[in-house]
């Protein structure tokens, strides 16, 4: 739908790109990507008001698009002409002076469609007509940024904006540098020094209200955004977007209530309702939600949120959840995941016969569905693991694309490990292992062994609690978190994910840095507390889930984190290594080989072991050996090590089932060398030699 519109763009046929961007506004008129590609075609057309009109409103209807903003800050470049001395000088050099707007236009259009290459060479052409124009510098710091390059973006805006304190292009984007460097309150600064110009700039306030949320002031940030609420165009994004940052500042019941108006404007939207399904937990109202949900079905039965949230104010399998999945399926026959929602309440009853045909006919429907072929296999496994490798087999070899093979891959691991081939599934496993090792994050090398520490010092005043949560490939350390993350505690994942802090604990070099001297500790942990609020941490409480763990890092949190707590979580080291071969794990390590795996595994459990044997950090060893298929004895353990209670999480939010404990031995011959590593570290922490 938007190729035909951003190929007219890159040939600048502004006739052809405005006719097609409007069918497409016409043909969706809430999806803000053909809202800008509009104002991308006014743009070209010459209609600056109406670009920055369009732009306005693909971003009411996503309000937290960065790129949106950074976009529209490119749409405030005026078409002002050359004064006389730029004019002489372009002249001398031979260019045109009255081309200048016409390359400072392409070249923000060019920014737009992401060809940064274009934008450049047309920015310089500019930049030799008007090397000191604002809008040239103004291109050059965003080119910087878009490019990654944010020291030389600030550099560049700084000394553009101290040279034109008034011109609000350079402001926009010396805003965007300081919020790429991380230096939010300048930048909040910023925008709002702009806003005293804009009064009724939705997108200035949207900014505004989001640095807010990250500097870990929820509350002020919808404060901002809610006077725009009055406006009866104020749009369901917008609304749900306040209602989150209700639901962070604690306002349960204003997020309930604007979170409602903005899932019944757009049920789809599969965030506004899991949003609106937290209000409604936070407040108990299990009827309130239950009514609601019931009116918002009786006008939307295809809406298959809705459904989801439904059922989720059931008892999990129960009779209720029983009467509204059957409710579902009338409204949606032959819906798979309605179906697969189906097989989980089958697996729930022991209703394996049941399950299996509910998977076959999701198969019938939608040939090659991964889990309905999970759900036959695994049933084939326990009747004849011959014909299960044979239907692996059938699979890998009409599998399309490496991704899909590798995944059968490593069923058939699984699958030759119950079929009691245990050489051939570790052979399997290590092969998908060692294909991917380029891909994957370096085992971090574990600091010397060390006797001297620096004293533990005391908290002198009561202080928020902060437990470091850590578990090494195959311990199991995602379920624990899972379980916490469902009792509400303020679990944070971002290590793992696609924007992870910056501090000592992410960093490599920290261990070295710390074991050498050169590092200074308490910077460090300062470093980290600083960081908090952005990761949506307001109160200074955390359950920080670490990456890796190395006890170098004591030199610092002895002296300057007296308030952590050290959770580790613990299995039998080969049945660690077994899994980790097996399932992988959260942290995405290079496994080259099982032996080079368990030399490191022997090395990272050794410093555990010296950490418990000589109480170096207030800590706790949460052994997941015998309970790691039972989320209730899971929440019972983890309440216990943490002197608190803790609701069991439902059985899905642990994720599919994992080897028992000490199935390790069934590999004893194939992995016999890796074990042998194991062994030592093994014994130090408990575990019986075989």
């Amino acid at each position: 739908m938007h190729e035909p519109i951003i190929d007219a763009l890159r040939r600048g046929a502004a006739d052809e790109a405005l006719a097609a961007a409007r069918e497409a506004v016409a043909a969706e008129p809430q999806d803000p990507t053909s809202q800008r590609l509009l104002a991308s075609a006014l743009r070209l057309s010459g209609d600056r008001e109406g670009a920055i009109a369009a732009i306005d409103h693909a971003i009411a209807l996503a309000p937290d698009d960065a790129n949106l903003h950074l976009e529209r800050a490119g749409l405030l470049l005026k078409e002002r002409q050359l004064d006389e001395a730029e004019a002489a000088l372009a002249r001398s050099i031979g260019l045109d002076p009255n081309q200048f707007p016409a390359y400072i236009v392409q070249a923000q259009l060019a920014l737009g469609r992401g060809e940064l290459d274009e934008a450049e060479r047309l920015t310089r052409t500019g930049a030799r007509i008007a090397p000191e124009h604002p809008q040239v510098a103004a291109l050059e710091g965003t080119l910087a940024l878009r490019r990654g390059d944010a020291d030389r973006a600030l550099a560049i805006l700084s000394q553009a904006s101290e040279r034109f304190p008034g011109e609000p292009t350079l402001r926009h984007a010396l805003g965007f540098a300081y919020l790429a460097k991380g230096h939010l309150a300048f930048a909040e600064q910023a925008f709002r020094k702009l806003l005293e110009g804009q009064p009724d700039s939705l997108s200035l306030r949207a900014l505004i209200a989001d640095l807010l949320r990250r500097q870990g002031r929820p509350g002020e940030a919808a404060d901002e955004l809610a006077p725009l609420l009055d406006n009866p165009a104020a749009t369901a994004a917008l609304r749900r977007t306040v209602g989150e940052m209700q639901l962070q500042a604690g306002r349960n019941e204003q997020a309930r209530d604007l979170l409602v108006d903005a899932v019944t404007a757009q049920p789809d939207d599969r965030r506004a309702v899991a949003a609106l399904v937290e209000a409604w937990q936070r407040l108990n109202d299990t009827d309130g939600a239950r009514g609601r949900l019931d009116q918002l079905l009786a006008a939307h039965p295809q809406a298959v949120a809705l459904w989801h949230a439904r059922l989720a104010f059931e008892e999990f399998a129960g009779d209720g959840a029983r009467a509204v999945l059957a409710r579902w399926q009338e409204a949606m026959p032959g819906f798979v995941p309605a179906l697969e929602a189906q097989i989980a309440l089958h697996d729930a009853h022991d209703e394996a016969d049941q399950a299996e045909a509910v998977a076959r006919r999701i198969l019938e429907l939608q040939p090659g569905h991964a889990r309905a072929e999970l759900r036959v296999i695994d049933a084939e496994l326990k009747r004849d693991p011959d014909e299960a490798i044979n239907h692996v087999e059938r699979l890998l070899a009409g599998a399309d694309g490496e991704a899909a093979k590798r995944n059968l891959r490593q069923l058939m691991g699984r699958t030759l490990d119950i079929a009691g081939q245990p050489d051939a599934a570790a052979a399997t496993w290590a092969e998908l292992h060692a294909e991917v090792v380029p891909q994957r994050l370096p085992l971090p090398q574990p600091s010397a062994p060390r006797k001297e520490w620096p004293e533990q010092a005391v908290l002198d005043q009561p202080a928020a609690a902060v437990v470091l949560l850590w578990g090494a490939p195959g311990s199991l350390v995602e379920r624990v978190a899972a379980t916490l993350a469902n009792a509400g505690a303020p679990v944070r994942a971002d290590r793992f994910g696609a924007q992870p802090p910056v501090d000592l604990f992410q960093r490599y070099l920290t261990i070295d840095a710390l074991a050498g001297g050169s590092a200074d500790p308490a910077a460090l942990v300062a470093e980290w507390r600083a960081a908090l609020p952005a990761r949506g941490v307001k109160d200074g409480q955390v359950f920080d889930w670490l990456l890796w763990w190395d006890n170098a890092a004591l030199l610092a949190l002895r002296p300057h984190l007296p308030e952590a707590l050290l959770l580790v979580v613990l299995r039998d080291p080969r049945d660690m290594l077994l899994d980790w071969l097996a399932f992988g794990a959260p942290a995405p390590f290079a496994l080259e080989t099982p032996e080079a795996g368990a030399q490191w595994l022997a090395q990272v459990l050794g410093q555990v072991a010296d950490l418990h044997e000589h109480d170096l950090l207030p800590h706790r060893l949460l052994r997941m050996d015998g309970i790691a298929e039972d989320p209730a004895a899971i929440a019972t353990a983890l309440a216990g090590a943490l002197q608190t209670r803790l609701p069991a999480p439902p059985p899905q939010a642990m994720g599919p089932s994992r080897f028992p404990a000490g199935h390790w031995r069934a590999f004893a011959e194939p992995l016999g060398e890796a074990f042998k590593l194991l062994a030592p570290v093994a014994r130090r922490l408990g575990y019986a030699e075989d």
